[in-house]
């Protein structure tokens, strides 16, 4: 199960070495993305957990007792809680599971601080009723503060229970509630006055061929009735589509949400088999997107070449170089004979104009379309420059060249004849809740530390800069076209 952390700090894809999480990103049923002192922590089934520095290269380390299924973790105030099923899911045979909660100052295994309290008992099943108490996820409700969980499986219904956010314990006098049925590992979130409830679809455990997926349902209520987008009722099997599976991975369950700043969100999962990782159950992170309400999976930016084309006006980035008129045989509209055949006209190529640019800097600025060699650009992932949450950073060329596109130390951008790898020409690419791009270096020349406020921007309509990211202006955004 997942939870949401808040971090401070149209396109035709075409294929990379970058797909997947990369380092050794083997888990099962992952918890929430946790962020602790600069680093990144995910707990899966039967103990221990990933570890990233960066978000996107992923190892073990992560430490968690008691073993049990699905656990999920949230930063309460400065510690962590951590719910786990202890048993449950037909382990062992039965369905007799216990929902128990933990806590430490610390997720980082070496920290003096790092110590897990002693596990409480805050749910159980017995075996022989409808429900089984394994697979809990946590929602720390913004508008209320009330800590919420909800547990279950297939094997009969999903339970919401409260919990003090104090203590991790369950609320004195606290009933459970039934809330959805023929679903499993859920996942509870909350964004612009509705309740979702996020439920894991299908079979799991059986590799290429587990079927899992990610539905949803949404209320105006924490304790539901959670609705899809058609009317149905999950407590009557309704379930609204999120993720199924897809890109050589199967079935994706045990849904989270990341938020990393307004506008850019993530979801994490574990995918049952990936096809290109020996089948193994791998670690899965996508962008999140929101349409008409409704949260659906975005897929991983892969790179190629395209346009990239400001949200704004719709121009397209290009170089400041002379506009280079193509030969073309024209006959007058009238004139045209109907019957003559026609043939294509080739696109013009770099070598019909290359001659003309400069071999120093070429500033860039935006401009119609016109299919032209100073307007394409060919994007591929850097694996040895590292990543952030959800990818990895990217170099961006013109196409058929190694003239890169350059953040400067004045805030502008600029083209550098070639590539060299540094951070200034490195780009953290992420796809809004929008479906538009923004697309940020990596670093700017004379500032210390990794930039996570400056983006590419256009500031009017012909003239790319950066400045401070602004989800609510279209400046900020932008779209990569395959043409």
């Amino acid at each position: 199960m997942k939870r949401i952390l808040i971090l401070f700090s149209i396109i035709n894809f075409q294929l990379s070495i970058c797909e997947a999480q990369v380092g050794a990103p083997y888990i099962h049923d992952p918890s929430t993305i946790a962020e602790c002192e600069g680093k990144y922590y995910t707990f899966g089934t039967g103990g221990g957990g990933l570890i990233s520095e960066d978000g996107w290269s992923w190892h073990s380390g992560a430490e968690r007792p008691g073993g049990g299924a699905a656990p999920d973790v949230l930063k309460i105030g400065d510690r962590y809680l951590c719910i786990y099923g202890a048993t449950g899911g037909g382990l062992g045979g039965g369905h007799n599971g216990r929902i128990l909660t933990m806590w430490n100052k610390t997720l980082d295994p070496k920290s003096s601080d790092f110590k897990w309290t002693a596990a409480i008992e805050v749910a159980s099943s017995d075996g022989m009723e409808d429900q089984d108490a394994i697979d809990p996820s946590l929602l720390l409700d913004p508008t209320t503060g009330r800590l919420w969980v909800s547990y279950g499986t297939y094997f009969g219904t999903i339970r919401l229970i409260e919990l003090d956010p104090a203590t991790g314990e369950r609320v004195k006098g606290n009933v459970e509630k039934d809330i959805a049925i023929d679903c499993e590992a859920t996942d509870l979130l909350y964004r612009n006055g509705w309740y979702y409830l996020l439920g894991t679809h299908g079979t799991c455990c059986d590799g290429v061929n587990s079927t899992y997926n990610i539905v949803v349902g949404r209320s105006k209520s924490v304790e539901g009735p959670y609705i899809d987008n058609v009317g149905r009722d999950m407590f009557h099997g309704g379930g609204r589509m999120v993720i199924a599976a897809g890109d050589r991975k199967t079935g994706p369950g045990h849904f989270g949400r990341t938020i990393i700043d307004e506008g850019v969100e993530v979801m994490s999962c574990h995918f049952e088999a990936d096809f290109d990782m020996s089948g193994r159950s791998t670690l899965g992170i996508r962008p999140l997107l929101w349409r008409n309400g409704w949260p659906y999976a975005g897929e991983q930016f892969k790179g190629g070449t395209f346009e990239i084309e400001s949200e704004r006006r719709g121009y397209s980035l290009e170089l400041v170089v002379d506009f280079v008129r193509m030969e073309q045989e024209r006959q007058r509209f009238w004139q045209i004979d109907p019957n003559e055949p026609v043939k294509a006209i080739p696109e013009q190529k770099l070598e019909d104009v290359i001659k003309g640019w400069s071999e120093g800097e070429i500033p860039v600025r935006l401009s119609d379309y016109m299919f032209r060699p100073w307007q394409r650009w060919t994007v591929t992932p850097v694996p040895e420059a590292g990543g952030y949450l959800g990818g990895p950073y990217y170099r961006i060329v013109i196409a058929g060249t190694e003239r890169a596109l350059t953040a400067t130390a004045n805030l502008e951008v600029t083209t550098s004849p070639t590539f060299t790898g540094s951070p200034e020409q490195l780009w953290r690419i992420e796809q809004l809740t929008d479906g538009t791009f923004r697309i940020m270096p990596k670093a700017i020349p004379g500032r210390d530390g990794l930039n996570t406020r400056y983006v590419l921007y256009s500031i009017a309509d012909s003239t790319p800069t950066l400045a401070p990211y602004d989800f609510s202006s279209d400046n900020s955004k932008w779209n990569f076209r395959s043409h």
